[in-house]
């Protein structure tokens, strides 16, 4: 498990898969100078979890720190979907589900959270 650290003092905890996604897209945000909602539920904080959000900001120090020495490998349709999210004005949402796809808990493709326009999944079901 990873943590992000964030403004210095609070550090949340991801899986280092997670976290290293999560890291791309922050990068990118801010780098960017873009501030976004991160929303998420924390389980660390009991079985039923909380809620957390914080705003990220360019102005506002923010740390990764990996459990493994390396970054773990990167699948570039999670990043368009956290990427898009992100852009969104409701912030990235990240809920359990898709964070059980990117640990690999479950099979690649079984969390749809973006759905089309007329309210389709992308695969058309």
């Amino acid at each position: 498990m990873g943590t992000l650290i964030y403004d210095g003092a609070d550090g949340f905890t991801f899986d280092d898969r997670v976290l290293a996604h999560l890291q791309a897209v922050i990068q990118t945000k801010l780098r960017r100078r873009e501030g976004f909602l991160l929303i998420w539920t924390d389980r660390t904080a009991g079985a039923d979890g909380i809620l957390r959000s914080i705003w990220l900001d360019p102005s506002i120090s923010v740390q990764f720190v990996f459990a493994g020495p390396t970054l773990p490998e990167l699948n570039r349709d999670w990043l368009t979907l956290l990427s898009e999210r992100a852009n969104s004005n409701s912030g990235l949402m990240l809920e359990d589900d898709l964070r059980a796809e990117i640990r690999e808990e479950v099979p690649q493709g079984s969390y749809r959270a973006s759905k089309s326009r007329n309210g389709k999944r992308p695969d058309g079901a």
